[in-house]
Protein backbone atom coordinates (compact mmCIF):
# COMPACT_ATOMS: atom_id res chain seq x y z
CA UNK A 1 0.00 0.00 0.00
CA UNK A 2 2.96 2.31 0.48
CA UNK A 3 3.25 3.45 -3.11
CA UNK A 4 -0.40 4.49 -3.17
CA UNK A 5 -0.35 6.21 0.23
CA UNK A 6 2.61 8.25 -1.01
CA UNK A 7 0.47 9.51 -3.90
CA UNK A 8 -2.47 10.23 -1.62
CA UNK A 9 -0.68 12.50 0.88
CA UNK A 10 -0.19 15.49 -1.48
CA UNK A 11 -3.82 15.33 -2.61
CA UNK A 12 -4.95 15.47 1.03
CA UNK A 13 -2.66 18.43 1.78
CA UNK A 14 -3.86 20.34 -1.29
CA UNK A 15 -7.40 19.94 -0.01
CA UNK A 16 -6.44 21.16 3.47
CA UNK A 17 -4.76 24.20 1.87
CA UNK A 18 -2.97 25.25 5.07
CA UNK A 19 -1.21 28.56 5.66
CA UNK A 20 2.58 28.71 5.87
CA UNK A 21 4.59 28.77 9.11
CA UNK A 22 2.25 26.69 11.23
CA UNK A 23 3.15 24.19 13.93
CA UNK A 24 2.22 20.66 12.82
CA UNK A 25 1.67 17.34 14.59
CA UNK A 26 1.20 14.06 12.74
CA UNK A 27 -0.29 11.08 14.57
CA UNK A 28 1.02 7.76 13.24
CA UNK A 29 3.85 8.62 10.84
CA UNK A 30 4.28 5.04 9.61
CA UNK A 31 6.77 5.00 6.74
CA UNK A 32 6.75 8.79 6.50
CA UNK A 33 4.70 9.44 3.35
CA UNK A 34 2.60 12.22 4.88
CA UNK A 35 5.51 13.58 6.94
CA UNK A 36 7.65 14.06 3.85
CA UNK A 37 4.81 15.70 1.94
CA UNK A 38 4.13 18.18 4.76
CA UNK A 39 7.77 19.19 5.01
CA UNK A 40 8.11 19.50 1.23
CA UNK A 41 4.87 21.33 0.47
CA UNK A 42 3.51 23.16 3.51
CA UNK A 43 6.38 25.31 4.83
CA UNK A 44 5.77 24.40 8.48
CA UNK A 45 7.35 26.42 11.27
CA UNK A 46 7.78 23.13 13.12
CA UNK A 47 6.76 19.53 12.60
CA UNK A 48 6.39 16.74 15.17
CA UNK A 49 5.68 13.21 14.03
CA UNK A 50 4.50 10.58 16.49
CA UNK A 51 4.17 6.82 16.19
CA UNK A 52 3.66 3.89 18.54
CA UNK A 53 6.28 1.85 16.67
CA UNK A 54 9.96 2.49 17.35
CA UNK A 55 10.79 0.63 14.14
CA UNK A 56 8.77 3.10 12.06
CA UNK A 57 10.36 6.01 13.91
CA UNK A 58 13.86 4.72 13.21
CA UNK A 59 12.99 4.43 9.52
CA UNK A 60 11.54 7.93 9.32
CA UNK A 61 14.42 9.49 11.26
CA UNK A 62 16.79 7.93 8.74
CA UNK A 63 14.83 9.06 5.70
CA UNK A 64 13.68 12.51 6.80
CA UNK A 65 16.51 14.94 7.50
CA UNK A 66 14.89 18.32 8.19
CA UNK A 67 15.79 20.69 11.02
CA UNK A 68 12.10 21.57 11.49
CA UNK A 69 11.15 17.95 12.21
CA UNK A 70 11.17 15.93 15.42
CA UNK A 71 9.85 12.40 15.90
CA UNK A 72 8.66 10.88 19.14
CA UNK A 73 7.25 7.63 20.47
CA UNK A 74 3.66 7.83 21.66
CA UNK A 75 0.14 6.44 21.73
CA UNK A 76 -2.64 8.16 19.80
CA UNK A 77 -4.87 7.73 22.84
CA UNK A 78 -2.46 9.64 25.10
CA UNK A 79 -0.52 12.08 22.93
CA UNK A 80 2.64 13.31 24.73
CA UNK A 81 2.16 16.91 23.58
CA UNK A 82 0.94 19.93 25.55
CA UNK A 83 -2.66 21.05 25.24
CA UNK A 84 -3.43 24.05 23.03
CA UNK A 85 0.01 23.95 21.38
CA UNK A 86 -0.36 22.93 17.72
CA UNK A 87 -2.00 24.57 14.69
CA UNK A 88 -2.42 21.52 12.42
CA UNK A 89 -2.98 17.99 13.68
CA UNK A 90 -3.18 15.34 10.96
CA UNK A 91 -3.24 11.59 10.57
CA UNK A 92 -3.09 9.49 7.42
CA UNK A 93 -4.46 5.95 7.08
CA UNK A 94 -4.15 5.35 10.83
CA UNK A 95 -7.44 5.99 12.59
CA UNK A 96 -9.03 2.67 11.65
CA UNK A 97 -6.20 0.82 13.42
CA UNK A 98 -6.51 2.72 16.72
CA UNK A 99 -8.49 0.67 19.28
CA UNK A 100 -10.22 3.75 20.73
CA UNK A 101 -10.85 6.12 17.84
CA UNK A 102 -12.98 8.47 19.92
CA UNK A 103 -10.16 8.92 22.44
CA UNK A 104 -7.62 9.49 19.68
CA UNK A 105 -9.71 12.25 18.11
CA UNK A 106 -10.32 13.83 21.51
CA UNK A 107 -6.55 13.90 22.03
CA UNK A 108 -6.03 15.50 18.63
CA UNK A 109 -8.52 18.21 19.56
CA UNK A 110 -6.91 18.68 22.98
CA UNK A 111 -3.50 19.56 21.59
CA UNK A 112 -4.94 21.92 18.95
CA UNK A 113 -4.82 25.64 19.47
CA UNK A 114 -8.09 27.56 19.39
CA UNK A 115 -9.05 27.73 15.73
CA UNK A 116 -6.60 25.00 14.78
CA UNK A 117 -7.40 22.23 12.32
CA UNK A 118 -7.67 18.49 12.84
CA UNK A 119 -7.55 16.48 9.62
CA UNK A 120 -7.29 12.80 8.76
CA UNK A 121 -8.01 10.30 6.02
CA UNK A 122 -8.78 6.59 5.80
CA UNK A 123 -9.32 4.23 2.90
CA UNK A 124 -12.90 3.80 1.71
CA UNK A 125 -13.27 0.09 2.37
CA UNK A 126 -17.06 -0.07 2.93
CA UNK A 127 -17.81 1.96 -0.20
CA UNK A 128 -15.79 -0.38 -2.44
CA UNK A 129 -13.32 2.42 -3.11
CA UNK A 130 -10.26 0.18 -2.74
CA UNK A 131 -10.58 -1.72 -5.98
CA UNK A 132 -7.39 -3.75 -5.56
CA UNK A 133 -8.61 -5.08 -2.22
CA UNK A 134 -12.18 -5.56 -3.39
CA UNK A 135 -10.98 -7.75 -6.28
CA UNK A 136 -8.87 -9.86 -3.94
CA UNK A 137 -11.60 -10.47 -1.37
CA UNK A 138 -14.29 -11.16 -3.97
CA UNK A 139 -12.10 -13.88 -5.46
CA UNK A 140 -11.18 -15.21 -2.02
CA UNK A 141 -14.78 -15.38 -0.82
CA UNK A 142 -15.89 -17.12 -4.01
CA UNK A 143 -13.47 -19.92 -3.13
CA UNK A 144 -13.77 -19.73 0.66
CA UNK A 145 -16.93 -18.09 2.11
CA UNK A 146 -15.31 -17.96 5.56
CA UNK A 147 -12.88 -15.33 4.24
CA UNK A 148 -15.71 -12.79 4.18
CA UNK A 149 -15.29 -11.79 7.81
CA UNK A 150 -11.61 -10.98 7.27
CA UNK A 151 -12.22 -8.30 4.65
CA UNK A 152 -11.59 -4.67 5.58
CA UNK A 153 -15.13 -3.54 4.84
CA UNK A 154 -16.33 -5.85 7.63
CA UNK A 155 -13.53 -4.84 9.98
CA UNK A 156 -13.83 -1.08 9.40
CA UNK A 157 -17.53 -0.37 8.73
CA UNK A 158 -17.26 3.16 10.16
CA UNK A 159 -15.06 4.34 7.25
CA UNK A 160 -17.94 6.13 5.52
CA UNK A 161 -18.70 9.87 5.32
CA UNK A 162 -21.49 9.62 7.87
CA UNK A 163 -19.44 7.46 10.22
CA UNK A 164 -16.36 9.64 10.04
CA UNK A 165 -18.26 12.91 10.41
CA UNK A 166 -20.03 11.49 13.46
CA UNK A 167 -16.67 10.54 14.98
CA UNK A 168 -15.22 14.00 14.38
CA UNK A 169 -18.27 15.81 15.73
CA UNK A 170 -18.37 13.47 18.71
CA UNK A 171 -14.84 14.61 19.54
CA UNK A 172 -16.04 18.22 19.62
CA UNK A 173 -14.72 19.39 16.25
CA UNK A 174 -16.69 22.13 14.50
CA UNK A 175 -17.48 22.77 10.83
CA UNK A 176 -16.60 19.19 9.92
CA UNK A 177 -16.13 18.49 6.22
CA UNK A 178 -15.59 15.18 4.41
CA UNK A 179 -14.56 14.63 0.79
CA UNK A 180 -13.41 11.75 -1.37
CA UNK A 181 -9.80 11.77 -2.55
CA UNK A 182 -8.70 9.31 -5.21
CA UNK A 183 -5.46 8.14 -6.78
CA UNK A 184 -4.97 5.76 -9.72
CA UNK A 185 -3.44 2.38 -8.92
CA UNK A 186 -1.90 1.02 -12.10
CA UNK A 187 -0.07 -2.29 -12.09
CA UNK A 188 2.27 -3.07 -14.96
CA UNK A 189 1.01 -6.66 -15.15
CA UNK A 190 -0.72 -9.29 -13.06
CA UNK A 191 2.46 -10.29 -11.22
CA UNK A 192 2.90 -6.68 -10.12
CA UNK A 193 -0.62 -6.83 -8.66
CA UNK A 194 -0.24 -10.29 -7.12
CA UNK A 195 3.23 -10.08 -5.53
CA UNK A 196 2.28 -7.84 -2.54
CA UNK A 197 -0.29 -10.41 -1.46
CA UNK A 198 2.53 -12.94 -1.00
CA UNK A 199 4.44 -10.81 1.50
CA UNK A 200 2.27 -11.61 4.51
CA UNK A 201 1.85 -8.08 5.95
CA UNK A 202 -1.78 -7.02 6.43
CA UNK A 203 -5.12 -8.88 6.44
CA UNK A 204 -5.22 -9.85 2.77
CA UNK A 205 -1.57 -10.94 2.46
CA UNK A 206 -1.87 -12.70 5.82
CA UNK A 207 -4.87 -14.64 4.57
CA UNK A 208 -3.16 -15.40 1.27
CA UNK A 209 -0.07 -16.80 2.96
CA UNK A 210 -2.17 -18.87 5.37
CA UNK A 211 -3.47 -20.94 2.45
CA UNK A 212 -1.91 -24.20 1.42
CA UNK A 213 -0.03 -24.05 -1.92
CA UNK A 214 -2.89 -25.51 -3.97
CA UNK A 215 -5.48 -23.13 -2.48
CA UNK A 216 -3.17 -20.18 -2.99
CA UNK A 217 -2.68 -21.16 -6.63
CA UNK A 218 -6.44 -21.42 -7.16
CA UNK A 219 -6.89 -17.95 -5.69
CA UNK A 220 -4.15 -16.57 -7.92
CA UNK A 221 -5.70 -18.12 -11.02
CA UNK A 222 -9.18 -16.85 -10.17
CA UNK A 223 -7.89 -13.32 -9.62
CA UNK A 224 -5.99 -13.49 -12.89
CA UNK A 225 -9.19 -14.44 -14.72
CA UNK A 226 -11.27 -11.76 -12.98
CA UNK A 227 -9.05 -8.73 -13.52
CA UNK A 228 -9.34 -6.77 -16.76
CA UNK A 229 -6.15 -5.81 -18.57
CA UNK A 230 -5.17 -3.18 -21.08
CA UNK A 231 -3.56 -4.35 -24.34
CA UNK A 232 -0.10 -3.86 -22.81
CA UNK A 233 -1.02 -6.17 -19.92
CA UNK A 234 -1.36 -3.44 -17.33
CA UNK A 235 -4.19 -3.41 -14.77
CA UNK A 236 -5.72 0.00 -14.00
CA UNK A 237 -7.68 0.32 -10.77
CA UNK A 238 -8.32 3.16 -8.34
CA UNK A 239 -7.97 3.78 -4.64
CA UNK A 240 -10.34 6.13 -2.83
CA UNK A 241 -10.03 7.54 0.66
CA UNK A 242 -12.30 9.73 2.76
CA UNK A 243 -10.62 12.90 4.01
CA UNK A 244 -12.06 14.72 7.01
CA UNK A 245 -11.24 18.06 8.61
CA UNK A 246 -12.71 20.02 11.46
CA UNK A 247 -11.96 23.12 13.51
CA UNK A 248 -10.87 22.93 17.13
CA UNK A 249 -11.84 25.42 19.79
Amino acid sequence: MGRWSRQLAPVFLDWLNPADQLDWLEIGVGTGALSEAILARCRPASFTGMDASEAFLELVRTNVADRRAAFLLGDARAVPVDSDSVDMIVSGLVLNFVPDREKALAEMKRVARNGGTVGFYVWDYPGRGMEMMRAFWEAAVALDPDARDLAEDRRFPFCTPDGLIALAEGAGLRAVDCVAVEVPTVFKDFEDYWHPFTLGAGPAPGYCMSLDPDSQQRLKEKLSRNLSRHPDGSIALKARAWAVRGAAG
